[in-house]
């Protein structure tokens, strides 16, 4: 079967939803369960401060049958990441752990240095790191050869809807990065930012926003199923190349028929 590999689990879905911004806890339940995803992220830094509200939180993601993928979303400095990851160890016993470090608050750009020298330490301590990124490609080659199996780099800025900004630069990854899972994460607003994102060999895609505040959320998270599988399968069959002149679809050979001048 073809799976997704995030370490040593697999997955049969590709699409990756975050837990956040949803209208009402059981609307974002309902769009984990339309979505098909088997992995979400949950920050918490940014979930309800409420133990009570926390708690029921927590069992509708539970009640999803999902894994749940930690982040270190909202950190600015190691040690805040560092302790995060620690206490999201703890509370929903896993060693996967998405590192977020943001080095500016207008573009929401993770801070290379900071995430790299982060990475180090957390795989000391066992845990399994999926760090949010850039697409430089030197970057990403040093977050894999310090132990990340998974890279996550972004499309565009957290929540801008913009989809791909550099579609070359994440089909250089791929061709560069052969071994490695390689997740989008960020930026993407529609099912064919999906698409395009799968289309180029990403393994998987990863979004809170575009389906969170849809107009109808349950259903844009169906979609943005769809979109993963479609890209996924074209991806996998491999598109014509394009050119710049026409190929007519059925060849001329002969006539079938005399015509009479």
């Amino acid at each position: 079967m073809d799976l997704l590999r995030i370490y040593d689990k697999r997955y049969e879905s590709r699409l990756i939803l975050g837990t956040s911004r949803y209208p009402s806890p059981a609307i974002m339940q309902k769009a984990i369960i339309a979505s098909g995803a088997q992995l979400v992220t949950v920050s918490l830094r940014r979930q309800q401060s409420n133990l009570a509200a926390a708690q029921s939180y927590v069992a509708l993601i539970n009640a999803a049958q999902v894994d749940v993928l930690p982040n270190t979303a909202g950190c600015e400095s190691e040690q805040e990441a560092i302790t995060l990851a620690r206490m999201s160890r703890e509370i929903f016993a896993t060693d996967l752990i998405k590192l977020e470090i943001i080095g500016d608050n207008y573009t929401l750009q993770p801070d290379m240095e900071k995430t790299l020298s982060c990475v180090v330490k957390l795989i000391k301590e066992g845990f399994k790191v999926l760090p949010y990124c850039t697409d430089d490609l030197v970057a990403c080659k040093k977050l894999i050869d310090a132990g990340c199996e998974v890279i996550m780099p972004w499309g565009s800025p957290i929540g801008s809807g913009k989809g791909l900004n550099n579609p070359y630069q994440l089909a250089v990854l791929r061709q560069r990065l052969p071994e490695a899972t390689i997740v989008v994460d960020a930026g993407l607003g529609k099912p064919s930012h999906a698409t395009g994102a799968m289309e180029l060999g990403c393994d998987a895609v990863l979004l809170n926003t575009a389906v969170a505040q849809a107009h109808s959320p349950e259903l844009m998270a169906e979609a943005f199923c769809h979109a993963v599988k479609a890209g996924r399968y074209g991806y996998k069959a491999g598109a014509i190349q394009a050119q710049e002149f026409a190929t007519p679809s059925t060849a001329t050979i002969g006539m079938p028929f005399r015509v009479n001048e």
